[in-house]
């Protein structure tokens, strides 16, 4: 087990090397300018859409705006901003969210193209069901030609889809706020026991498909993102006195990488930090890796840009909001310079030691929210990427094995699992920016067409 934890860590080191962090930022900071800006310019405008002013029934596609944003980020406001962000500073400090904020600011110009594109060129499952993807834009924008890069995608999704992360995180979280400080004992039975009932709760929801899993997840998630914005306002107002200084530390270390204990990597300590930011913010709001081109493709509308505007809030809500809560929570309680522990424990020891006996019980309610709606998210893009491999008549056979890594996730250490979804995470970002760059001329060009349509044109 250790040589596979070695090999599979060696692998993520590997596919997040300079070539991607170029393509992945390099490739958003050029559609950002390209753009002209264009997710700041029009922010106002994709908040009206959001609210369903411009929703029509008739329109193709299964579900709205409203729906298709919920099942988006309840796949990336996860374990990601809980776990992730801890992650990233227990590696890297305060300096780490600096690079953190930066991916998510490139990425809504990356989400507002890719996310275009996924209602641009929709296509065709075998059983003649639309469907919007990364798989399914490469096909039908750039030609079959082009199928072994879609293919690419689908076969890097079908691994980069499972739950893994969010299943370890939340068996972490249970054991560690709820059974061990009641002298519970905790080891590979108890994991078993908590993935086996996450596998039941799982399985009740993702057979219902995607209408039971948006109609959940637009309850869930409004809710919890309510719920972990009080609690962290609380932390916040308890340790009022040290919020600037350490807000402050997240621009002063974001160059001097004092705090940075990872690898490093990118020519010294300083490129490690700056691709530890990155890699968390990729894995916390998934821009330009394509996931939630699958959501948002099958959004009803007829105007593929209305739906990138609305996909780009999500690097918004996801990374400059909830994330930043996370870490503004860790920093200000000190439980970071303090403990050893990593991962969604650090999140837990900054809870409770800001708002004893109950903190503890808050966050676990948030991350029972985040991790079950993730859940049921992840499960639709696996199907999906399946589905366009062997046919949407086989698509089933993806949600048994979903299922099994649930009790694979309960039961395997962190670092292996992160390392894994970290290195088909980078996988799937190839095929995706690649053909992003290749048709973003085209998605300017429908932009124009679209605001002048609306008497939006700035």
């Amino acid at each position: 087990m250790a040589q596979i934890d070695q090999f599979i860590a060696e692998f993520a080191s590997a596919v997040w090397g300079f070539p991607l962090v170029l393509l992945l930022i390099g490739g958003g900071i050029y559609l950002l300018i390209y753009s002209r800006f264009l997710p700041f310019r029009y922010l106002g405008h994709s908040i009206e859409v959001l609210r369903g002013k411009y929703n029509n029934p008739d329109d193709p596609g299964d579900i709205n705006h409203f729906q298709a944003l919920s099942t988006a980020l309840s796949s990336t406001v996860g374990m990601g901003n809980i776990a992730g962000v801890a992650v990233a500073i227990a590696l890297g400090g305060p300096g780490a969210i600096f690079w953190l904020w930066v991916s998510a600011v490139v990425g809504m110009a990356t989400k507002f193209f890719t996310n275009t594109l996924a209602v641009m060129y929709r296509g065709r499952d075998t059983e003649g069901k639309i469907q919007g993807g990364v798989m399914y834009f490469i096909v039908e924008g750039l030609g079959r030609k082009w199928k072994p890069l879609a293919a690419f995608f689908a076969i890097a999704g079908l691994v980069g889809a499972l739950p893994v992360f969010n299943v370890n995180q939340l068996t972490q979280a249970i054991n560690y706020i709820l059974l061990e400080p009641n002298d519970i004992q905790t080891g590979f039975t108890s994991n078993l026991i908590i993935g086996i009932a996450l596998t039941l709760i799982t399985t009740i929801v993702i057979i219902g498909g995607l209408d039971r899993i948006s109609k959940t997840v637009s309850k869930l998630v409004p809710a919890m993102v309510a719920l972990y914005f009080f609690s962290v306002l609380v932390i916040l107002f308890v340790n009022y006195d040290v919020v600037f200084q350490y807000f402050g530390m997240i621009f002063t270390d974001a160059f001097a990488a004092n705090n940075y204990k990872g690898d490093p990597l990118l020519g010294g300590v300083l490129g490690g930090l700056i691709l530890l930011g990155i890699r968390r913010g990729a894995f916390s709001n998934e821009a330009g890796i394509g996931t939630a081109t699958m959501a948002h493709g099958a959004s009803k509308t007829s105007e593929p840009v209305r739906e990138g505007l609305i996909a780009m809030l999500g690097p918004a809500i996801d990374t400059l909001v909830v994330c930043t809560l996370t870490a503004m929570a860790i920093l200000v309680t000190g439980v970071w310079q303090s403990t050893d522990v990593n991962g969604v424990s650090l999140t837990a020891a900054a809870f409770d030691q800001a708002i004893p006996y109950v903190g503890n019980y808050l966050l676990l309610l948030c991350i029972l929210a985040f991790s079950i709606s993730s859940l049921f998210s992840y499960s639709y893009y696996g199907t999906k990427c399946l589905s366009f491999l062997i046919g949407a008549e086989n698509k089933r056979y993806y949600n048994w094995v979903y299922i099994l890594s649930i009790i694979v996730g309960a039961t395997t250490s962190l670092s292996f699992i992160l390392n894994l979804i970290d290195g088909f995470f980078a996988l799937m970002a190839i095929p995706t920016m690649i053909s992003t760059l290749i048709m973003a001329p085209r998605v300017m060009k429908a932009a124009k067409i679209y605001f002048k349509k609306y008497g939006l044109a700035k």
